[in-house]
């Protein structure tokens, strides 16, 4: 990397930052849509459970009887929809930052001499 300018190599180390930040995004992302998942299945089941079945929640080690199953219901939806607007949130972010990450590959890709677009020189 000696004959790289220092604006190449800065460049570059923008890049792979951003290349460590889309990871970090896209695992963050999918852990929130896992989560998500899960919960719709409790909902789904909590929903055909007939009213008066025994319900238990789990609360760190513990299973403790629930007896308000509306209640629970609306409870893990509401934390559902709070994980799915996170979830979105993170897409979106993950968007810009790879955005950002293709216009500065292309920038280096120039910088060294390459045809923009193309990976003639993988800095990830």
């Amino acid at each position: 990397m000696d004959n790289i300018s220092p604006k190449v190599q800065n460049m570059i180390a923008q890049y792979q930052e951003l290349t460590q930040r889309i990871q970090t995004f896209a695992t963050q992302r999918y852990a929130l849509e896992v989560q998500s998942k899960e919960l719709e299945r409790a909902i789904q089941e909590l929903e055909k459970s007939k009213d008066d079945a025994v319900i238990y929640r789990s609360a760190g080690n513990l299973l403790i009887q629930n007896k308000d199953k509306a209640a629970l219901v609306t409870e893990l939806k509401e934390q559902k929809e709070t994980i799915d607007v996170r979830s979105t949130s993170f897409e979106r972010q993950e968007k810009q930052l790879r955005e950002r990450h293709t216009s500065l590959q292309q920038q280096i890709s120039q910088e060294l001499g390459g045809t923009p677009g193309t990976d003639s020189q993988d800095a990830g």
